[in-house]
């Protein structure tokens, strides 16, 4: 189903670009690259640095590459395991993990007394409870001597188990990252527009479910003597999280939009935007991520030739 939504979602999100000019960028792609500013080695090196640092964060064992499953918990109890009689059925793991229950809207999963599972690095000891991602401090229930890990995923209310494997084909299969060449002529100072204490954005994600998300204001930014506006989702230490799509989108770049997040911005408004680290999101790798979808604001007449291209998945 989420592989079905997610080429759903896609296909919309290509038809709007469309709409907007998006259908055709091969001369803006080729005037972008004409008018592309040579980089000096340090920026060529710093850029370099970033994208080993990418990769290696999605080599890690329990990294967006190693998902292996996202289970929707629909019923008051399930059992888990990697049986084929497991209403959850994981694809590793061991055969009978447990039993599942919802109560009172929260989540508790009773070991069966052969399953080997650890809570958060220690030895599972009778039922518990699966705190979610949301509650920032998600419980992490270890399987397979720490090469498995399952988790609790909360999505506007509606709950799912999500699996990470270290042994995933998604992982120890990961292609090469394609990007365009660094150019610092994309690494732009923009200006950030603050909006009312409290505002919020309704953004939709890979899974068709649309939540709102607190929208602290908007980047404003110049490019090729046009103007151009992102809305801006909070970011890391003040910084933001801007979700967009552009007229590269389902051409060279990956068809949903990608992600960018900045430093916070200076006391006079001031914030850098560098789309040269412009990344694909993690639904790119696996089926089993919930990203967010760039808001129709987000979408951009502007063919940004900088940053992570379309991951093209090696053939199994």
């Amino acid at each position: 189903m989420i592989k079905g939504v997610t080429r759903m979602a896609c296909a919309l999100l290509a038809t709007a670009l469309a709409a907007c000019g998006g259908g055709s960028t091969g001369g803006d792609v080729a005037q972008a690259t004409a008018d592309a500013v040579p980089a000096d080695p340090a920026f060529v090196t710093d850029n370099e640095a970033w994208r080993a640092q990418r990769r290696e964060r999605l080599l890690q064992p329990h990294g967006w590459a190693s998902l292996i499953g996202l289970h929707w918990i629909e019923l008051p109890a399930h059992y888990v395991g990697s049986g084929a009689t497991s209403g959850i059925r994981l694809g590793k793991g061991p055969e009978r993990m447990g039993l599942l229950q919802q109560q009172s809207g929260k989540v508790f999963l009773t070991p069966e007394p052969d399953a080997v599972l650890t809570v958060d690095g220690a030895p599972a000891k009778g039922r518990f409870e699966l705190l979610p991602d949301v509650s920032g401090t998600p419980t992490l229930v270890g399987f397979d001597d720490g090469k498995g890990q399952l988790g609790l995923v909360d999505r506007n209310g509606r709950k799912a188990l999500r699996v990470s494997h270290a042994e995933a084909a998604t992982l120890t299969g990961l292609g090469p990252l394609d990007y365009w060449p660094a150019d610092p002529s994309w690494r732009i100072a923009a200006r950030f527009v603050p909006h009312p204490a409290g505002k919020t954005i309704p953004i939709m994600d890979i899974t068709s479910q649309q939540a709102a998300q607190p929208n602290p204001g908007a980047v404003e930014f110049e490019h090729g003597g046009n103007s151009y506006r992102i809305e801006a989702l909070e970011g890391e230490e003040g910084g933001l999280f801007l979700v967009f799509a552009d007229r590269t989108s389902g051409h060279d770049s990956y068809a949903a939009g990608r992600y960018i997040y900045t430093d916070a911005p200076a006391a006079d408004g001031t914030v850098v935007v560098d789309f040269n680290r412009a990344y694909n999101p993690p639904c790119v790798f696996t089926d089993y991520a919930t990203c967010p979808l760039p808001p129709p604001e987000n979408r951009l007449d502007l063919a940004i030739t900088a940053g992570e291209k379309k991951y093209a998945k090696p053939p199994t």
